[in-house]
């Protein structure tokens, strides 16, 4: 995944002289991760800018550049330090269409690393998509695969309205995938269907998407896989259909249980498909409670055996 985005954030500066990527140690360093390696020597310290340890002056200063017809890619190191810009980007990213009734817009992609299982410091695994989601104006996406995380930064950076790019760090360098060097896009706002099945839908995205995956070949379970790919907006006709079709819906997240992306999923089929289901809707999340010290999260990440448990479970209904 770290190649795929690096690719992807290639071809966007090669063809947009107005994209821009800053954030802490992007330029010389080529990030915390790599995944901007070699883009400053190639573009110069104009186009891949090196800022000062300031989460909020990053945000604000991409809000900036967009207004003014620039389109900023900024990085945020770790999505628990995202929260110092959090007022940039949902009072002023978020609102600027709605405020300027559609006469103003803030094209801006921000991309930062999500969610944890690679045993990194306090602040370094947050899941904060479900925060962001909530704010009307951002669009926020999280893919699991190279080839989904290379063909949706290159359309996110291409949209005419502010993104949030969530990267899960444990997938970038998981595994390895085959994908066009070239450009491509994959359309925002529209779920995969990674396996089809006929008695269980699964509902997930980003890290839990392998973990699902696994769990599933371990059960040899007829389950449908659905990767949501983007959070805001929600493919809900995708998983609505699935759930209709299969009469049974798991919904799997790394984040917090409570108040989550899977509660407004959950929400969904019981007003749209709840005369569909054989069993009731299960969720399988981590606790509600403040990420743990990597000595303890394996117990609280969601795991192959959680998932194969409540698939035996909710197809015993």
């Amino acid at each position: 995944m770290v190649t795929a985005i690096n690719s992807a954030l290639d071809i966007i500066l090669k063809e947009n002289d107005n994209a821009v990527v800053l954030g802490e140690d992007v330029g010389v360093d080529g990030g915390v991760f790599r995944v901007t390696d070699g883009l400053q020597k190639k573009y110069g310290e104009g186009r891949v800018i090196d800022t000062p340890l300031a989460e909020s002056a990053i945000i604000g200063a991409s809000i900036g550049m967009a207004l003014e017809g620039m389109h900023p890619i900024p990085e945020i190191q770790f999505a628990g330090f995202m929260f110092l810009g959090y007022s940039q980007l949902v009072n002023h990213a978020a609102r600027y269409r709605a405020r300027t009734r559609s006469t103003m817009s803030v094209p801006m992609t921000v991309r930062v690393p999500v969610s944890g299982g690679i045993r990194a410091l306090e602040h370094h695994s947050e899941s904060p998509e479900a925060v962001y989601s909530n704010m009307g104006g951002l669009v926020v996406v999280e893919p699991s695969t190279p080839y989904d995380a290379k063909g949706l930064l290159i359309k996110a950076a291409r949209m005419n309205d502010p993104v949030l790019f969530l990267e899960p760090t444990k997938l970038y360098r998981l595994f390895k995938q085959e994908i066009p060097e070239e450009d491509y896009e994959i359309p925002i706002g529209k779920a995969n269907v990674v396996k089809d099945g006929d008695s269980l839908t699964i509902i997930t995205y980003g890290t839990m998407v392998p973990v699902v995956q696994n769990a599933v070949k371990a059960k040899n379970a007829d389950a449908e896989i659905v990767d949501l790919r983007t959070i805001n907006p929600l493919d809900e006709n995708t998983f609505i259909e699935s759930v209709k079709k299969t009469g049974r819906a798991l919904i799997v997240h790394e984040a917090s249980a409570s108040f989550g992306a899977g509660a407004e999923i959950a929400a969904r089929i019981a007003e749209k498909a709840i005369y569909d289901l054989d069993a009731p809707v299960i969720r399988v999340a981590s606790p509600s409670l403040p990420y743990p010290l990597p000595g303890y999260e394996n117990y609280y990440v969601p795991n192959e055996k959680r998932v194969g448990e409540e698939i035996d479970r909710i197809l015993s209904f």
